[in-house]
């Protein structure tokens, strides 16, 4: 059983598949207020678009790498848990009962 069993947690998920349905530069930067992040924060380095687009140049601006998150969707860190004013990235999944 997981620790986020939604019956057993009283969780009602909206799944949204962002490879499926990218999220818009106005959702992401919703989703950094309430995450506390800055766009840099939210770039998975590991993925080779990271490397191949040059992303770790610090000079680009969080235009920029949300700009390169909605050309390249596997960028943005993954799962996103939202809830109300709040979200968490659910990786380790224990961070998203923080929420709760």
């Amino acid at each position: 059983m997981s620790l986020l069993d939604s019956a057993k947690n009283n969780i009602s998920p909206e799944i949204i598949l962002y490879l499926e349905q990218t999220p818009s530069k106005k959702e992401l930067k919703a989703v950094l207020g309430k995450l506390g992040m800055s766009a840099r924060d939210l770039v998975r380095t590991s993925e080779e678009a990271y490397k191949a687009l040059g992303l770790s140049n610090p000079d680009l601006s969080d235009d920029q790498l949300l700009d390169a998150m909605i050309n390249e969707p596997k960028l943005i860190q993954r799962p996103i848990v939202v809830a109300g004013s709040r979200a968490v990235i659910g990786r380790p999944p224990e961070n998203v009962l923080d929420l709760f």
